[in-house]
């Protein structure tokens, strides 16, 4: 057919977009078929199928068409924070789906969500070899989305999210404290993805200093701030003086929804990576070289 570039399809790249968006439509169609999910958490893994399909297929077909030249979005930048975001993405549901939807299930459509699980996380290695395939190299004229720090903005983000998830079911207005945690959470939440919007909508010159700076200023603050809520949130809420250092014998009675104590505990654990985060992004933020074309 004229017009249309499948050479796109022929490379090792193509081919792990377009397989990673068969697997995640495959997921999608089986769990929804199945009607093996329900409440937040089913809800959470549909989505995250649904949005890697659609974000993957756009770009697919964006390159199919040859149209990257009139994106709104710079071509260099959006495919790599697209490719991050859903393997992250795939990721999360390839965790929490088996998590909730395995776990004492009855044999009857059983081996619809036994499929789904295992499409999801091929589906996960294949977004993976993307994001490896379109990879910055040393020398290579690309995008910052497309680099270590570019996909570590991604990171950044995706674990804040995350982290508003689970600390909706604590009682952080309890102590002053875990209120300053929840403001290190949304302070670095937003100065991240200011960074990475920045480089999607191609407006990196409106800043008030230049990028380079303002990328590393966001790493450091953010280790920073990460580094005390680290610290606070596990003291202010399994330390006796403050919380409970044992898991409560009602959450294992909890027939649904999430025990307060374990989202507490996922937080803490997620604050501490997090912080590992932004120290990786910090180092490579200062000796990064982008080069511009």
């Amino acid at each position: 057919m004229a017009g249309v570039n499948w050479r796109s399809l022929g490379t090792a790249l193509g081919a792990s977009r377009l397989l990673g968006a068969v697997l995640a439509c495959a997921a999608l169609s089986l769990v929804v078929h199945s009607g093996h999910w329900s409440g937040a958490e089913g809800s959470w893994c549909l989505f995250a199928w649904a949005l890697s399909f659609s974000v993957t297929t756009l770009v697919l077909l964006v390159e199919l068409a040859g149209a990257q030249a009139r994106s709104p979005v710079p071509w260099r930048e959006g495919p790599p924070a697209m490719a991050s975001m859903a393997a992250l993405l795939c990721l999360s549901a390839s965790v929490v789906y088996p998590l909730w939807f395995l776990r004492g299930r009855d044999n009857r459509g059983r081996g619809h969500a036994v499929a789904a699980c295992v499409c999801s996380c091929l589906a996960t290695l294949a977004y993976a070899s993307e994001v490896w395939l379109s990879h910055a190299r040393p020398g290579e004229t690309t995008g910052y989305m497309a680099t270590t720090p570019g996909r570590l903005k991604v990171l950044e983000c995706f674990i804040a999210c995350v982290i508003f998830v689970f600390v909706s079911d604590v009682d952080y207005a309890r102590h002053g404290a875990l209120q300053w945690c929840m403001a290190v959470y949304g302070i670095c939440f937003v100065l991240s993805f200011l960074a990475a919007a920045a480089c999607l909508t191609g407006s990196t010159g409106r800043l008030p200093v230049s990028f380079p700076r303002y990328v590393v200023a966001c790493a450091m603050l953010g280790a920073l701030m990460y580094a005390t809520a680290a610290v606070i949130w596990p003291v202010f809420n399994f330390d006796r003086r403050y919380g409970n250092p044992s898991r409560p014998s009602f959450c294992q009675s909890m027939a649904v929804g999430r025990c307060s104590w374990d989202s507490a505990l996922a937080v803490a654990i997620l604050s501490c990576a997090n912080l590992l985060a932004y120290l990786a992004d910090l180092v490579y933020s200062g000796r990064i070289i982008f080069v511009r074309s």
